[in-house]
């Protein structure tokens, strides 16, 4: 499994919303400009907000926030959004026909061992734990 460009900017922009003073919200220069990117993105954990006229507003020119609590967002799910299946082969994927060798394929057990340790932490690790971990160790992502 090899996640792309667009999996690790989604990750990271979601966590610079999560990490973003004020409302979880970033400003707009901040996000990537790519449409098929932010339609993904956008349609399904983010809010756009419009800006105030007031300068003294935290942010005036407007922006995005997440729609959901950090906590409330796993890894799993937002590169699933970006990156599709993140199954090994293509007869884990959800929705999968059941392979008719699938009994007496010895390289199944690998492949499902290794579908579930992948699981196994996408979908455990939370975007609250990976904000968690950049205040603990003071690391940039």
């Amino acid at each position: 499994m090899r996640i792309s460009t667009r999996g690790r900017y989604a990750l990271r922009m979601m966590l610079d919303m999560a990490l973003a003073d004020s409302g979880n919200r970033a400003g707009k220069r901040d996000l990537p400009s790519d449409r098929r990117f932010q339609r993904n993105i956008w349609s399904r954990y983010v809010h756009s907000e419009q800006g105030w006229i007031c300068t003294e507003c935290p942010w005036p020119q407007g922006g995005y926030f997440l729609t959901r609590k950090p906590e409330e967002y796993t890894v799993g799910m937002i590169l699933r959004l970006t990156e599709g299946s993140l199954s090994p082969v293509d007869c884990l994927d959800e929705g999968a026909e059941s392979c008719p060798r699938q009994e007496s394929c010895v390289t199944f057990i690998l492949w499902k061992q290794l579908d579930d340790a992948i699981r196994g932490v996408v979908d455990k690790v939370t975007l609250q734990d990976l904000v968690d971990w950049s205040q603990v160790q003071g690391q940039d992502y």
